[in-house]
Parts: structure tokens; sequence; C-alpha cells
């Protein structure tokens, strides 16, 4: 999340006029993510997340979005619900942009992540793919392998920083490989796409929320895992926790079994993931946004779990026999 447009006043009470909100009493920039402008709104109704979709964000796609979280909330997950206006619909326009008001939802993400929330995040996750196994929209994932190359090449053509001189020849290697290999017949459907921890709120010894489905799209469910385990079991020295591996795997299949396939194919699938935010981390690197509250994140780190996965054979070095 973060604050790309600002809302004026006079813009802010024009919207809730269109709902059963009551008038604001607060609304705060929320300063963190790269995608959307997000702020904290309290209302004479409660607390809501008030999104305006910013040009990253494919319009067509908001009702995807939307309608995902309000079937996960209607099939018992753990997904805030857009708010309905008082016209029915849930989609309004505010800034110039789209907007959303979404339910808050209470809890916390952690900042530093054990095993046990590893094995929670696990079997959220398979909780997700098993409700969303029957949504009936479906959205492509732009971010998958067809993308690589023209982002890598976008990449190439950027004026930034030499950051990228040493890393851009062994990305252009890698997407040559997995463009050869990559599955094509892997059990599929709704996953996240995103789920790293401060996508998941925690209250004590349970999951209480998750939140920003803005990536969410038709891919193999092992892809979905393989974006866990870059983005939760890494240590911050760069090493991998196997421990916190195997309790996110082990987590996933207590509700969800994996096929010998997805097994399979799971380290190549983790080394897709790296490519993936590898590339659109060293793309905001290089394109980075004037005024916005939010520091690109380093692509390197990424590079290096790349180099990790590069190095794996069987799911054994994710801690499973």
């Amino acid at each position: 999340m973060a604050v790309y447009t600002e809302i004026s006043d006079d813009e802010l009470d024009a919207l809730l006029d269109q709902y059963d909100l009551g008038q604001a009493l607060s609304c705060k920039g929320i300063a963190e993510g790269v995608e959307n402008s997000n702020y904290l709104l309290h209302t004479e109704a409660g607390y809501f997340i008030l999104t305006l979709y910013e040009k990253r964000v494919n319009a067509k796609d908001l009702p995807f979005f939307l309608g995902l979280m309000e079937h996960l909330a209607a099939g018992g997950f753990m997904s805030p619900t857009p708010i309905t206006a008082k016209d029915g619909s849930n989609l309004k326009e505010v800034a110039g942009r789209p907007a959303a008001i979404i339910e808050f939802l209470d809890g916390r993400s952690v900042r530093r992540a054990t095993p046990n929330h590893c094995a929670l995040l696990g079997q959220t996750l398979a909780l997700l793919h098993t409700i969303g196994s029957d949504f009936k929209l479906t959205r492509s994932n732009t971010l998958s392998l067809a993308s690589w190359r023209p982002l890598y090449e976008s990449c190439l053509n950027s004026n930034g920083s030499s950051l990228e001189d040493d890393l851009l020849p062994d990305i252009a290697a890698e997407i040559d490989f997995l463009e050869k290999h990559w599955p094509n017949d892997l059990p599929s459907g709704v996953i996240h796409a995103d789920l790293f921890p401060d996508n998941i709120f925690f209250l004590k010894d349970r999951v209480s929320g998750v939140i920003d489905y803005y990536f969410a799209c038709n891919d193999f469910f092992a892809y979905d895992l393989a974006i866990c385990l870059n983005a939760w079991c890494f240590e911050t020295d760069g090493s991998f926790n196997i421990t916190k591996a195997r309790k996110l795997l082990n987590g996933y299949r207590e509700v969800r079994a994996f096929s010998q396939q997805e097994l399979e194919f799971l380290p190549l699938l983790c080394r897709g993931a790296a490519i993936r935010f590898l590339l659109t981390r060293l793309y905001d690197w290089l394109n980075q946004v004037e005024g916005a509250l939010v520091k690109p994140k380093d692509p390197l780190e990424y590079f290096k779990k790349l180099q990790f996965h590069q190095a794996v054979t069987t799911v054994a070095a994710y801690g499973l026999d």
C-alpha cells in the first residue's frame, strides 16, 4: 500500500455521500506497498480502508478483484469485504481514480515470521485455493512467464543506476531456461500471487485477515506456494530457513494435498517466482515515481534467492521427504 493520489476533503465528502457510513472523522494515508493509494478511513460507522486504484492497475480487472474478495468472505475465508454503496455498487471514482471502500480487519502483520506463522500461512493459502476454486470470474496472470522477457527488455532500456549491469546477463540466461522448462499442466485455479508478510494479519495464534488481492489471478497453485517460500522462508542475512519451509508446506497439505507433479516442479516454480519479483523490483528501481511516499525495494534480495533455488534439485531442500 502507498499514497500516490491525494484526496481533498470535498472529494471525500462527496464519496461518502454515496454510502451509508456517516461522515468522515479522519482519513490518513498509508505509506506501504507499491501499487495503489490507500487511506485508513474513520467514519461514524467505524474504520475502513479507502483504496484509489492507480494507472498500473487495469480498471477492467477491478470486478475480478472485488468479486473475489466477496466470494472468499462469503465462503468463510478471512478476506475483507468491499462495502456496497447506496446504489448497490462497490466501485466508485474519486480524485480521478477508480476507488473502493473495504472492510477494516483487526490484527497485524508480523515483521519477523516464526515457523508457526509459516504453518498458519500454509493452511490459509490452501484454504484460499479451495474456497476460490468455484469463483466464476477468471483473470490471466499478467506477471507470469510470458511477461518476464518484455519486462527484462524494458529494464534494458531504462536510464537507471549501474545496479542492473551485473544482473541483466544472468537474468537473461535464467529467462531462457525457464521458457524451455516451464510446466503447462499443473493443478490451477485462483491464486493470491502476492501473499507477503504485510498482506496477512494475525491475532495471537490465528490468522485474522488476508488483504491486497490486486495481483490475484488464475495460475498454478504450486506457483503461489513458490511465491510464499520466497517471501517467508529467507532470513534477513539471506539464508534459507528450512524449518519455516517445512512448516509452510506441511501446513498447506493439511488442507490440500500436493500432486507428485507439483512437488517435482516446485524448485523450478520457486526460480520463476524469484525472477518475477526480481524483475518488477528492478523495473521499479530504475523507474522511480517522483513524490511517492514509498521507497523501491532492493532487487538484489531476489537475485540472491534465485541463486539459492538454482542449486535446488529436489523438494528435500524445502524440508519435504
